[in-house]
């Protein structure tokens, strides 16, 4: 008997109103509105999947029931993705289902499937089909060999921000023309487009595109050549589409170009979850769908299969406060769960970030002993920079842990080479540190120079560090470089100076300032460099706990020497955006604060949209909560080497009360006991932003002058020698006073740093 599989693709695939194959097994595990988006072939339809909602189920069984139905062959199918991994996996799904066959669909990710098509028709857009796939790094050197020629100075004008400036162009769809007709950019004095127009010549001279190209030059030979078009057009009688919600407008206009014959197409994606507008998604392309294509059909899939009821609850009136939105509420799909056996989302205040960072492990510690495993248990933030104090938790408690989609914090580029300068100062003769941050910022010290050092070094058995101060006083460099090299000798000199009699804080806060390595950062206009520069930030903060700088060296060392595979049934730690897709037994939120989250930089930028984007990401953070979910906040934190006084973020007022139980420190917010149930009282109640007659903390000043350390005023009504009695820690004594910040010695708790408003007079 032959497989009624058995294509080739000379047949003639039969019109939809076919005879209907037997009914499937597969289709009885889905419910009654999956079953619906299965079922829904013609025409085009959004499929709004909310969290835990089965959308990956929903997009094979709807790709192999078309098959099986033999509405369309394999290849007439073309199935969209967001990453490799959910291609194979999808791959793998509809082969489990229909066999082999799942092989001939055109399935892959945007750019995967941008290259097939190039590789066949890109000498219509003027590239060969060998062409060259540029990665990262390539695209910069390409620019800056484009800025050299155009004589840009690099160092006012950042190659970086120009290729992010360009990527930005491409993610809508623009070419050079079309980046002239927006009316370009100010960059280096209004010449970015005649550089991208350079650029794109340039790639076009050696065969080659960037990541950006694949989707623009598909665009444009669809808009400019209607043959090729309407070949794909006849092509895909089926479209599918994932993770709709993060497509940007290139994509979108990629989508719809070759939807318009057959109009099958199908979107599933979830409004409520797009978090990366910062890398050109659009949440409009999903908000508008059914503008987009007229008589669309709308099908919700609000049955979760991963969260608790108390949990869902949560996030659904969460994100209820968004405006820009379709609207669906998450209930519980039957069997999975009810609200007698949910435990409540718990809202945790504490006095500073220290004291978050204890509660946290500690809970992870109860969990633990209840017989969680640690990899079911992730701590999730909002911004890298958070990551410092719980990780030193976790070390000092011997808490296994991994971070996810990025490295540990001692491990990232730019904490490194803070801890090479410092490395330098304490050891001169260190000559790997003298490596790493010899040209760290652009000295105009290039590797036939080290090279020089090096020569000598190794003769005379010297550190490269004395070698280079003693090629200073020869002819050996060039006379830039021997006054460069001066220079960084002279700037060791006094920083290895201040080494015995300033804080080892105070040391890296001069460093990265008078090295120029901060403003470095600065200057790079990625999206990356505010990260960076918080988490620069938060390193120096982090130096203040340490004696002396021989003593911070020392942890750092014992801390990054910690073996990687004992954390491989550890808590997972990551940022909320690298979170999306994921689930968990219990999720930590920490550092539920206005300025924190949201994000204050982010509402700079965007206003109400930014917020809405923010709360989302909230709502995302929530929902990976199978079993339980902790948020927490600080009274208190240091941030970027300041103590700041801090207030619940907004987001913890918008959950519904009967859904969270609400514990804090003794005294904090009116709590009249620990750990009680208790509500934080009127500032609780009444949030800062609800009186406009106050002001948020610059907590995340983008720029607030140099680094320095705290300056020793007097504040109101306390003094340095004063006694004082504090809720948490007691009696102590003051010895150091900043404006409305104490540093206070504790009789039980030893040194504190704390607001006025907390203590009293003993």
């Amino acid at each position: 008997m032959s497989d009624p599989f058995e294509l080739t693709e000379g047949d003639v695939a039969p019109a939809p109103t076919a005879a209907p194959a037997p009914r499937l097994p597969w289709l009885d595990g889905l419910n009654p509105e999956q079953r619906e988006a299965v079922e829904t072939t013609e025409g085009p339809l959004l499929v709004l999947s909310g969290a835990g909602t089965g959308k990956t189920r929903v997009l094979t069984s709807r790709l192999g029931y078309i098959l099986a139905h033999r509405r369309a062959k394999p290849w007439q199918i073309l199935a969209v993705t967001f990453t490799n991994r959910a291609a194979r996996e999808m791959r793998e799904r509809v082969a489990a289902l229909v066999g082999p066959v799942a092989e001939s669909v055109w399935l892959g990710t945007f750019h995967s499937l941008c290259v097939r098509i190039l590789r066949r028709h890109g000498e219509l857009v003027g590239l060969q089909s060998n062409f060259t796939i540029l990665d990262a790094d390539d695209q910069l050197r390409l620019l800056k060999q484009v800025m050299d020629a155009d004589n840009i100075d690099q160092k006012k004008w950042v190659p970086q921000a120009l290729m992010g400036i360009i990527q930005r162009w491409k993610d809508r769809g623009l070419g050079p023309d079309g980046a002239k007709r927006e009316g370009g950019s100010d960059f280096a004095g209004g010449r970015a487009v005649a550089l991208f127009t350079a650029y794109q010549e340039r790639l076009k001279s050696l065969n080659a595109v960037d990541f950006g190209d694949l989707l623009l030059h598909c665009v444009s030979l669809f808009q400019s050549k209607a043959e090729v078009l309407s070949d794909y057009q006849d092509q895909f009688r089926y479209i599918l589409v994932d993770e709709y919600q993060d497509t940007n407008i290139a994509q979108y206009l990629w989508l719809r170009l070759l939807s318009q014959k057959h109009k099958n197409l199908c979107c599933v994606g979830d409004d409520d979850q797009s978090i990366y507008s910062w890398r050109g998604a659009e949440v409009g392309n999903i908000l508008k769908f059914e503008k987009d294509f007229p008589n669309a059909k709308v099908i919700r899939l609000e049955s979760n299969y991963r969260s608790t009821s108390v949990i869902l609850k949560a996030a659904s009136h969460l994100i209820a406060h968004n405006r820009d939105r379709l609207g669906k509420t998450l209930r519980v799909a039957p069997g999975i769960g009810t609200s007698d056996d949910a435990a409540p989302i718990v809202v945790r205040g504490v006095w500073d970030g220290d004291e978050e960072a204890r509660w946290v492990v500690d809970e992870i510690e109860a969990r633990q002993r209840a017989g969680d495993k640690l990899s079911n248990i992730a701590i999730l933030v909002r911004a890298g920079f958070q990551m410092l104090a719980l990780e030193e938790r976790l070390i000092q408690t011997g808490v296994p842990y991994r971070v996810i989609g990025g490295p540990r914090f001692y491990e990232r580029l730019e904490i490194r080479d803070a801890i090479a300068y410092l490395r330098l100062i304490q050891q001169p003769a260190d000559d790997l540190a003298f490596e790493r941050i010899v040209n760290k910022p652009k000295r105009g010290i290039g590797e036939s120079t080290v090279q020089k050092i090096h020569v000598l070094a190794r003769a005379q058995s010297i550190p490269m560090f004395e070698a280079a101060a003693r090629m200073t006083e020869t002819d050996e460099f060039r006379a830039q470089v021997r006054t460069t090299f001066r220079s960084l000798i002279e700037d060791f000199a006094r920083w290895r100076a201040m080494k015995d009699t300033t804080p080892p804080g105070d040391i890296a806060a001069a460093v990265l300032n008078e090295s120029g390595y901060l403003d470095m950062w600065r200057a790079d206009k990625t999206p990356e460099a505010p990260g960076r520069i918080e988490n620069l930030r938060e390193f120096v903060g982090s130096l203040a706990e340490f004696p002396s700088l021989p003593a911070f060296l020392e942890h750092v060392s014992l801390v990054m020497d910690n073996d990687a595979d004992a954390a491989k049934d550890g808590v997972v730690l990551m940022t909320l955006h690298g979170a999306k897709g994921l689930e968990f037994d219990s999720v930590f939120l920490p550092g539920w604060e206005e300025e924190i989250f949201p994000n204050r930089r982010a509402l700079d930028e965007g206003g109400e949209k930014s917020l809405e984007e923010e709360r989302r990401l909230a709502y995302v953070g929530l929902t990976r909560a199978r079993k339980r979910a902790s948020i927490s906040f600080a009274a208190n934190r240091r941030i970027f080497n300041q103590w700041q006084a801090a207030m619940p973020s907004r987001f913890i007022d918008e959950l519904p009360a009967e859904a969270v139980q609400k514990n804090s420190d003794l005294g904090l917010y009116g709590a009249t006991a620990a750990s009680s149930g208790a509500e934080f009282g009127e500032t609780w109640k009444q949030p800062w932003w609800r009186d406009k007659t106050r002001r948020p903390t610059q907590a995340l000043e983008d720029d607030v002058g140099d680094w320095q350390v705290e300056s020793r005023k007097s504040a109101g009504g306390f003094a340095r020698g004063g006694r004082v009695f504090h809720q948490k820690f007691g009696y102590g004594t003051i010895k150091a006073v900043d404006d409305d910040k104490l540093e206070i010695e504790f009789e039980k708790s030893g040194r504190k740093k704390v607001l006025d408003s907390f203590v009293q007079h003993a």
